[in-house]
């Protein structure tokens, strides 16, 4: 079997809800996924040092604070900067339907809206990561 998936779940932003953040980063957990969530009120900058320093092949953010746009857009550019486009995101949280396209067109790979189910999320990340290069032994 090859490396287990490494996932990064991050909080970026004020919001305080962090609720459904653990049950999705529990639910990767059971899945036999490597999960490292960083905790409350992160910063775009930490959750990528974070996602680069854990040598996460995607990252999941959720947001319920109405700053998504700008928190996923940051990410998303840091990734870039670090040249780490290969490092998917993809994210969750209360995001206005409207919004989700422009989001895509930015470069995050999914966009969970609430009542999404655990199992769909674990079977999303299980399809999205399988690309990822092996290891250098």
């Amino acid at each position: 079997m090859g490396e287990r998936i490494r996932v990064v779940v991050a909080k970026p932003g004020l919001d305080g809800h962090d609720r459904g953040v653990k049950v999705v980063a529990r639910a990767l957990r059971d899945a036999g996924m490597e999960v490292v969530y960083t905790g409350l009120h992160q910063t775009p900058e930490q959750i990528v040092e974070t996602a680069l320093q854990e040598d996460a092949d995607i990252v999941g953010l959720s947001v319920l604070s109405g700053a998504h746009m700008t928190l996923f857009k940051r990410v998303l550019e840091l990734l870039e900067e670090s040249s780490a486009q290969d490092i998917k995101v993809f994210g969750g949280g209360i995001i206005p339907e409207e919004d989700i396209a422009t989001l895509t067109e930015l470069g995050v790979a999914k966009i969970f809206t609430p009542g999404a189910k655990t199992s769909d999320i674990v079977s999303w990340v299980r399809e999205n990561v399988t690309n990822a290069e092996p290891a250098d032994a």
